[in-house]
């Protein structure tokens, strides 16, 4: 299966992004995912990968799998580390900014609820993955919608590191996408089974997921 893949965006500074946004909406809407290359202004996406490869090491951790006191570490499963972007930084807070403008968008378009993002930067060393999953339970979860945007200047098929989206649970061979500077990948989240392959070289990416808001007496919703 090939799923859509819109037209890049060219544009740099002060950018309108209300023609982008409707045509992720249009996508989201017809095929429940989209893959945009070039998605980003080349300032804006060179911005974040130079701000991204300025970071301490030490503030990236494992990842895991679950959340609460299911969240647990699986190196069977995922071997990446990530680190949480909080908007202390300018660059951290014009990324948030971006997608507080896109989860305005798509509530307006698509109504769908969003109230919160949650977004941190997620590192492949070589040989790391992420095997077959989805990234929220039907029922289970208030993540909605997972974005992927890859921040990787230089990037072939021979690199590895691919994202495969898979249709549905009968399809076995995936669609790969390179992980390319400024291409972004949105899918709905308990839809869509994806993984990312073995990176033969570091592989840089930022992982966000608009949410709803499921708080309720006695129990406050924090953003992660």
């Amino acid at each position: 299966m090939q799923f859509e893949q819109i037209p890049p965006c060219t544009t740099v500074a002060d950018v309108d992004f209300s023609p982008l946004f409707d045509q992720i909406a249009d996508a989201l809407e017809k095929h429940g995912v989209a893959v945009i290359p070039q998605a980003l202004p080349d300032t804006m996406a060179h911005e974040l990968y130079h701000y991204y490869r300025q970071l301490n090491g030490e503030l990236f951790d494992e990842a895991g799998i679950g959340r609460k006191q299911n969240f647990h570490h699986d190196e069977k499963i995922r071997s990446d580390k990530v680190c949480w972007i909080d908007g202390t930084s300018p660059t951290g807070k014009e990324w948030l900014d971006w997608l507080e403008m896109l989860k305005t968008h798509l509530n307006r378009r698509l109504f769908l609820g969003l109230f919160s993002v949650e977004s941190h930067f997620a590192y492949y060393q070589k040989g790391d993955f992420y095997k077959r999953h989805v990234d929220a339970f039907r029922g289970e979860s208030n993540r909605v919608l997972s974005l992927v945007t890859y921040l990787n200047p230089q990037w072939s098929a021979d690199d590895g590191g691919q994202l495969v989206m898979y249709a549905d649970n009968n399809d076995h061979t995936g669609t790969k996408i390179l992980p390319q500077l400024g291409t972004m990948v949105l899918f709905l989240s308990e839809v869509f089974e994806h993984e990312v392959l073995p990176a033969k070289k570091d592989r840089y990416s930022i992982a966000s997921w608009f949410r709803l808001n499921t708080t309720r007496a006695g129990r406050a919703d924090p953003p992660r």
